[in-house]
C-alpha cells in the first residue's frame, strides 16, 4: 500500500492549487541541466523482487525524445531561493502539518504528534515543513545541500514554473536513472553493495529501529555516492522524486513517484530499484519526498 512508503492526505480536505506563477526566464538551474539524447530503451521490470500491483511491468520498449534533466534533486538552498523570490507557501505550511518518521522526532514533539494507524512509525507533526523537517526545533540550516523535503507535487510544479523547468515524465526519469544500463536492477548494476558498502542511501539496520552501521540517518547531501553513467546522483534511495505523470493512466488524482528513499529496506520496501514506483496525492508531503527538475532541449 502506498502509505508504507509515504503517508498521504487522503482523509483530509484537499487544498486547491495556488494561482500559477508567471513563467520565468530560463534560470541558472535550467541552464545547468544535463542534456540526454533520448532513444528507445526497455522500461519496467519482470523482476521477481518487484511489485506487480505497482505496475512495474511488463518490460516494454519505450521511446524517449531528447530532453534535459538535473544531476541532483532540488536542494534546500535552491528551494529557499525560490521561496524568497516568490513568497510561495507550501501545502505543508497551509495544512499546518506534514508527515515525519517518528524515530527522528524530539521526545517533546513525538509526545504531541499523532501516529498513522496502519504505519505507526509515521507521525503527523504540526509545524513540520521544508524549513523544519522534524517539526519545531529542527531546521535546515546545516542541510543546505540536502534535498528539500515536505514538498507536495503542487509545490514542485510551482518551483518548476518559476525556474523555467518541469517535472520529468516517468519514462524520462527511468531512462535517466538507468544511466545507459539496460534492465539492471540499480543505476550501477545488479548488486546492492560493493565490498559490503552501500551504494545508495537506504535504511541500514533493522527497520523501523534507528539506523545502524554508519549510514545516514535521514537525507544525505544530494551529491552523495557516485553518479550514474549519465551523471545523475542518488536516483535511487535518499528521497522519493515526484514525476509529471499520474500513477494510473487516465486517473489524475494520485501522482507517480520514483526512486525510493532513505526509509527503504529489503525487509519492508525494496522500492529503491530503478523500475520501482509509488504514488501519493498531489497535496501530500512527507520527510522523504523531494523532486528533480527536467526540461525540453534548448
Amino acid at each position: 500500500m502506498p502509505e508504507c512508503c509515504t503517508p498521504g492526505r487522503a482523509h483530509h480536505a484537499v487544498l486547491t492549487l495556488a494561482p500559477p506563477l508567471p513563467p520565468a526566464r530560463p534560470s541558472r538551474i535550467a541552464r545547468q541541466l544535463l542534456a540526454l539524447p533520448g532513444g528507445r530503451f526497455l522500461m519496467g521490470t519482470d523482476d521477481p523482487e518487484g511489485f506487480p500491483a505497482d505496475a512495474e511491468g511488463p518490460v516494454r520498449e519505450v521511446a524517449v525524445e531528447p530532453f534535459r534533466i538535473a544531476a541532483t534533486t532540488v536542494t534546500n538552498a535552491q528551494f529557499a531561493t525560490f521561496v524568497k523570490a516568490t513568497g510561495h507557501v507550501t501545502d505543508a505550511e497551509r495544512f499546518g502539518f506534514s508527515f515525519v518518521f517518528g524515530a527522528f522526532l524530539a521526545d517533546e514533539v513525538a509526545a504531541v504528534s499523532a501516529s498513522v494507524a496502519a504505519v505507526p512509525w509515521w507521525r503527523a507533526v504540526e509545524g513540520a515543513g521544508w524549513r523544519h523537517p522534524e517539526g519545531p526545533g529542527s531546521h535546515v540550516t546545516d542541510r543546505q545541500n540536502h534535498p528539500v523535503v515536505h514538498v507536495s507535487w503542487h509545490d514542485a510544479q510551482a518551483y518548476c514554473r518559476w525556474s523555467g523547468t518541469r517535472l520529468p515524465t516517468e519514462a524520462e526519469w527511468e531512462y535517466a536513472a538507468r544511466g545507459g544500463l539496460e534492465q539492471r536492477r540499480y543505476p550501477w548494476g545488479d548488486e546492492l553493495t560493493s565490498g559490503g558498502r552501500p551504494l545508495c542511501n537506504i535504511w541500514q539496520g533493522d527497520f523501523p529501529d534507528l539506523p545502524t552501521g554508519g549510514g545516514h540517518a535521514g537525507t544525505a547531501p544530494v551529491k552523495s555516492f557516485r553518479p550514474n553513467g549519465f551523471g545523475l546522483y542518488n536516483t535511487v534511495g535518499n528521497v522519493w522524486e515526484w514525476s509529471a505523470d499520474p500513477f494510473t493512466p487516465g486517473d489524475g488524482t494520485a501522482r507517480a513517484m520514483r526512486g525510493g528513499s532513505y526509509l527503504c529496506h529489503d525487509s519492508y520496501c525494496n522500492r529503491y530499484r530503478v523500475a520501482a514506483r509509488s504514488s501519493n496525492t498531489p497535496d501530500s508531503s512527507t520527510g522523504n519526498i523531494g523532486f528533480r527538475v527536467a526540461a525540453d532541449p534548448q
